[in-house]
């Protein structure tokens, strides 16, 4: 299986760790990338300013609440970028707000996961996540996966 490119878009230390461990314990060979707030993301995104040579991600995991320009923000600019919009975004956030819910998934969002306060739980979401973009979805070949 040819691993997949994920970008986390998240400025808790704490969450990126736990998200890198459950990539570890999963033995997943999907490659996961970090930045730390939403200017960043649409950098990374659309290979600015430092991120020229990085790989498009084949998938976003996205928090709501970030420095300099939130999640909401950042979803709604993929979604309205043509080169963009065809990358699936998971909001993955501690926020339970009905309104947030509604908002992302009318900005395009693919799936809406709140954050399990509890280590083993976050772990296993984070597992979930990724087994069903990899193992269950069909992904675009965005030219580097063959």
């Amino acid at each position: 299986m040819i691993p997949i490119e994920v970008l986390l878009v998240e400025d808790d230390q704490g969450d990126i760790l736990l998200t890198r461990e459950a990539f570890e314990l999963n033995k997943v060979q999907n490659r996961l990338h970090v930045v730390n707030d939403g200017e960043q993301a649409l950098a990374f995104l659309r290979r600015e300013e430092g991120y020229e040579n990085v790989p498009r991600p084949d998938l976003v995991l996205l928090d709501l609440n970030l420095p300099r320009m939130d999640g909401m923000e950042v979803l709604q600019e993929v979604k309205a970028d043509a080169a963009l919009r065809s990358i699936p975004v998971v909001i993955l956030t501690t926020s339970e707000a009905e309104e947030d819910i509604v908002r992302s998934y009318q900005l395009h969002a693919n799936a809406y996961v709140t954050k399990p306060v509890d280590f083993d739980q976050f772990i296993r979401v984070v597992r979930q996540i990724d087994n069903f973009f990899v193992t269950v979805v069909k992904l675009p070949n965005h030219g580097h996966r063959s």
